[in-house]
């Protein structure tokens, strides 16, 4: 009956049991009373109309099986109704409401044990009792019992489905944030990549087209500063992209080959490019987690890409190196004109973002008047505005979350 509907299932059910029930009627199996024996098939009917309305409607089944007994026990009572009774009990508890299994399981026990001490009573015999209460708790208290453990193992089986379920919906959550983060990185690493070498590109070639009294020799210089900034441009992206078509993540095989160390070298390229740089180094550089080495150095490059882009083409570094971090400051004088060079607006986020995952501290913004620095190598006024950003990379912490905030606060 595999694959059958229940319902059918049922009728199917309840037509063999009827079959049984008649052929054992037939066979004499009911109390002789000298009753009229084709009555007792209508109680064994009911009970088998109870089987087909099993599933459905389990608490008019137990009605049906109720009656009908009564019935048998007034007219035999006979074998067959007795048995089909008790699937009628197994159904009412096992499909109908948690409540009545719970209370059919109490009162059977309780008939049980009643018939018993009845049939003991009228026999004057402790071993009718027994034998009373013996039978009784076959037909009434273990279909139920049956029926609740049954029930039990089925409801647990649901939870188990459902916590699954649950459990491959969080897993699938997971999997989106581990994208997601994944792709934020991605995103950001892009960025810093294309950011500074290609704008110094577009801003070089945007010069050389306005500047009309370039001789041969200085537009050839700026030609060598573009395709040297389109070559490394390229081969940062051909080592991303090597790094994404990996089979398996290789923690080494990230681009943390880039190190704060390495300022000098990044500092040189942006003055090749046309920009105006003062570097200063304090303290003693040493080896730095590659995690805060890439950061710093991604850190300055995307710094020195927004001095070029929106500045005057000058900025001052500073790199100061302490026992438990690393505090870097990159100032440039706010330009007047734009450059006209398309920005993704990500640039002050993926700082954030980046001094975060290393459990330091950042802020990026405004601020009025010129610095110590830029008071001892130019003349600036007093409403002049310079652009400051400070990342403090802590050596040893956790990450936390880091927050754009306004350098005049965090002065």
């Amino acid at each position: 009956m595999k694959g059958m509907n229940p319902v059918r299932q049922d009728a199917l059910m309840a037509g063999v049991v009827f079959a049984g029930g008649l052929a054992l009627l037939a066979s004499g199996a009911y109390v002789q009373r000298g009753q009229y024996v084709p009555l007792l098939a209508v109680p064994l009917a009911v009970t088998c109309l109870g089987v087909v309305l099993r599933r459905r409607r389990p608490v008019v089944t137990l009605a049906l099986g109720v009656a009908a007994v009564v019935g048998d026990v007034l007219l035999g009572p006979s074998l067959g109704t007795i048995l089909i009774f008790t699937d009628n009990l197994y159904a009412a508890t096992l499909y109908g409401p948690r409540r009545l299994a719970t209370w059919l399981l109490g009162i059977t026990s309780v008939l049980a044990i009643v018939i018993g001490v009845i049939a003991g009573f009228v026999a004057r015999n402790w071993g009718a009792l027994a034998i009373a209460g013996v039978q009784a708790g076959l037909v009434l208290t273990t279909p139920a019992v049956t029926a609740l453990i049954i029930r039990q193992h089925r409801d647990q089986v649901i939870a188990e489905r459902a916590r699954a379920e649950q459990v491959a919906r969080l897993a699938e959550l997971d999997r989106q944030a581990a994208v997601t983060t994944e792709r934020t990185r991605m995103a950001r690493e892009l960025h810093d990549i294309i950011a500074n070498h290609f704008s110094a590109v577009a801003i070089q070639s945007a010069a050389v087209i306005a500047r009309q009294d370039l001789d041969a020799a200085s537009v050839r210089k700026v030609l060598e500063s573009i395709r040297e900034n389109s070559v490394r441009g390229m081969a940062e992206m051909r080592t991303m992209i090597g790094l994404l078509r990996a089979e398996a993540e290789d923690e080494e095989a990230e681009p943390t080959r880039h190190r704060l160390q390495d300022a000098p070298d990044l500092v040189a390229r942006s003055r090749r490019a046309g920009m105006d740089i003062d570097l200063s180094v304090s303290g003693t550089p040493h080896d730095l987690p590659p995690s805060i080495e890439l950061a710093g150095y991604r850190i300055l490059q995307e710094s020195l890409t927004n001095a070029l882009k929106h500045g005057t083409g000058r900025a001052d570094v500073s790199i100061q190196y302490k026992s438990d971090e690393v505090v870097l400051r990159i100032e440039n004088p706010c330009g007047a004109d734009s450059t006209g060079l398309p920005g993704s607006g990500a640039g002050l986020v993926g700082m954030a973002e980046r001094t975060a995952l290393v459990g330091g501290t950042f802020a990026a913004g405004p601020c009025a008047g010129p610095s110590l620095e830029w008071a001892q190598t130019q003349v600036m006024g007093e409403t002049d505005r310079l652009w400051r950003v400070v990342a403090t990379l802590a050596v040893e912490s956790q990450p936390f979350e880091a927050k754009l905030i306004s350098v005049e606060d965090a002065r």
